[in-house]
């Protein structure tokens, strides 16, 4: 079976907006049971103002007991510019990711800056983490729509994209901020971003506002992508982004994957176990769609032991 990398992002966009904040030991032990359940890749933490997110503030403490406990875990943690890239290196992050939205108005309401200026600093801090050695990835946010302007150009997605890769960017991730995408789309702009950037180093990051992220991974594989952001449970959406509710979620996008010939190298039981101990933690339901299905399917399976 072909091979799809999957990045959970529950640790940092997942828990970015929620009303509970946990603790330094229980973002921990959701990294943990994520790894447990074969993620290989988590975006864990971000280096923000407190003031702005204050559920990340704990960033600089997370980095390096995340390391010490797991050191084996690909863990990117996100940057806005070369303060926060300063703050991440000295708390011993690996890798970093930067997030340029597509459209001036998001730019500003996200980090107070005019697109340019934001491209120009993405750039700019995307030079400094590889002069320290540091791997890199690079959104480009509201790839599809924005909140404020509405349908975000194609042309101007693709010329972002091209100056991301273009900065030494390992990555470039496509994101449906507030999750109005749909399948054609998706082929779309894939297909044009990948005349810019190698299809490789090209991942989607869906959320499932309008019910079609899977639809979308899908029409993503079929395009080419291997790479994707997913959020276990679902949990998520922007802070800064009216209408984004949560992320597609982990399971259903294994599920899908799985079941369509493809290897994540993820259990299922091992992410129903995340998502029981994120509910606890953050007092309320979670699950993708095919929650309730997965649930009664795992605990439907026989158990087997050893002769």
């Amino acid at each position: 079976m072909e091979p799809i990398h999957i990045t959970d992002v529950a640790p940092r966009d997942g828990l970015q907006n929620q009303q509970v904040h946990l603790p330094v030991e229980s973002k921990l032990e959701l990294i943990r049971l994520l790894a447990d359940a074969g993620v290989r890749s988590v975006e864990a933490t971000s280096f923000v103002s407190p003031r702005a997110v204050p559920q990340m503030a704990d960033a600089g403490e997370l980095v390096p007991q995340l390391r010490a406990a797991l050191p084996a875990l690909r863990s990117s943690v996100l940057v806005p510019n070369l303060k926060g890239l300063e703050r991440a290196h000295v708390a011993g992050a690996q890798e970093i990711a930067v997030v340029l939205s597509a459209t001036e108005t998001m730019n500003r309401k996200n980090i107070n800056m005019g697109l340019e200026q934001a491209t120009e600093v993405s750039e700019q801090t995307l030079a400094a983490a590889q002069r320290l050695g540091l791997r890199t990835r690079a959104y480009v946010a509201v790839a599809f729509d924005c909140p404020f302007e509405g349908e975000t150009p194609l042309a101007e997605v693709v010329r972002l994209a091209a100056r991301m890769h273009a900065a030494g960017a390992g990555e470039i991730v496509l994101a449906d901020t507030i999750g109005s995408a749909s399948p054609g789309q998706v082929k779309e702009r894939v297909a044009a971003v990948r005349e810019v950037v190698p299809i490789e180093r090209l991942a989607l990051h869906l959320h499932d506002t309008r019910g079609m992220g899977v639809a979308n991974a899908w029409a993503g594989l079929e395009a080419g992508v291997r790479r994707f952001d997913s959020s276990v449970g679902g949990i998520g959406g922007c802070p800064f982004a009216p209408g984004a509710a949560g992320n597609l979620a982990t399971e259903d996008l294994v599920l899908m994957a799985e079941r369509s010939g493809f290897d994540t190298g993820i259990s299922i039981a091992g992410l129903l176990a995340a998502v029981d101990f994120a509910q606890d933690e953050l007092q309320r339901p979670l699950g993708g769609r095919s929650i309730h299905w997965l649930r009664r399917h795992t605990l439907s399976q026989p158990t087997t032991s050893g002769s």
